[in-house]
């Protein structure tokens, strides 16, 4: 039996995957939310309260934490996450179970290289920074841990994201796009399809288990491209895209938290921000989903009428 903390994009990709290939899984939200699926079983647990979680996992084999934290700010981050994955990370060892969590690059301190596996990950300060701090919890940690690192996500069920509610609608609708930063800097991207069925094979390999893994994830591509790869999956016109200077969000985030959170990651899309996954791909035998693919997806869920 397979547990998963979370059904947002990560949380439900993960367990409809394992679902499909006849696991048994048990997906943790505090609403009960989940995939609906025969083997899919739908619990109300608070993943954060440590009675609940461990009477929750026990008998798994491995538990998929995809829970992020309430607000994108570094606060809230600091407030809830290292606790949480220590309450998870306790419950996994005391049952025996790998803990695999979903990553992202905000904690590589050489940004402006390509970031592979064996790239240092010792950034500080802000969000960047928390996440450092928990990949170094997880290695300290009894349990076993594998964290798989991804770049932007897009895909099915992914909304808010840079390549999500904020470029797909706006190709489907012919309209303007905006993006921050540049719109011509290479960005990696990744499929979150691709990143659950890492995180599942991860599971899977003991050999893997307590390192650092890197999603599948395809050639970097600027903001424009990837606006003109879903215009093509839609057969649409390809929309004009423009950016929004860095300065702008960084005067506006004298006044707004959001817009100061925002920019602090601004460095990501000013320039060259290049993941390299090739050396998971061989370890885990995954490729990337073909652009083409992973577009048409993506535009046919944006597409779909919404389930009644």
């Amino acid at each position: 039996m397979y547990v998963v903390t979370g059904a947002g994009p990560v949380g439900s990709t993960v367990a409809e995957q394992l679902a499909e290939q006849g696991h048994q899984v048990r997906v943790l939200t505090r609403s009960g939310s989940g995939p609906v699926h025969p083997l899919v079983e739908r619990m109300k647990v608070d993943a954060s309260d440590r009675v609940q979680l461990t009477q929750a996992i026990t008998g798994a084999t491995a538990v998929f934490h995809c829970i992020h934290g309430s607000a994108y700010r570094a606060a809230a981050w600091a407030a809830e996450l290292p606790q949480a994955e220590q309450v998870v990370m306790d419950a996994a060892a005391a049952a025996g179970a790998v803990v695999v969590f979903p990553e992202s690059l905000y904690s590589y301190s050489e940004p402006d290289r390509i970031m592979t596996e064996s790239s240092p990950r010792h950034a500080s300060g802000g969000k960047r920074g928390i996440r450092a701090q928990l990949l170094k919890s997880r290695e300290a940690h009894t349990a076993n841990t594998v964290s798989v690192v991804a770049g932007d996500f897009y895909g099915p069920q992914v909304k808010m994201a840079h390549a999500g509610e904020r470029m797909v609608p706006l190709v489907l609708a012919g309209k303007r796009i905006q993006v921050i930063g540049s719109a011509d800097q290479p960005h990696s991207f990744t499929y979150v399809p691709d990143l659950a069925a890492a995180m599942i094979a991860a599971a899977l390999k003991p050999e893997l288990w307590n390192s650092v893994l890197h999603a599948p994830t395809g050639s970097p591509m600027t903001q424009r491209k990837v606006a003109a790869a879903y215009a093509d999956a839609a057969g649409v016109v390809t929309p004009k895209v423009s950016a929004v200077p860095g300065w702008v969000l960084r005067v506006a985030g004298v006044f707004s938290t959001d817009m100061r959170e925002l920019a602090e990651m601004l460095y990501q899309f000013e320039r060259p921000f290049v993941m390299d996954s090739s050396e998971s791909q061989r370890l885990l035998g995954l490729e990337p989903t073909p652009l083409p693919d992973a577009t048409a997806a993506t535009v046919a869920w944006w597409q779909a009428p919404p389930p009644k």
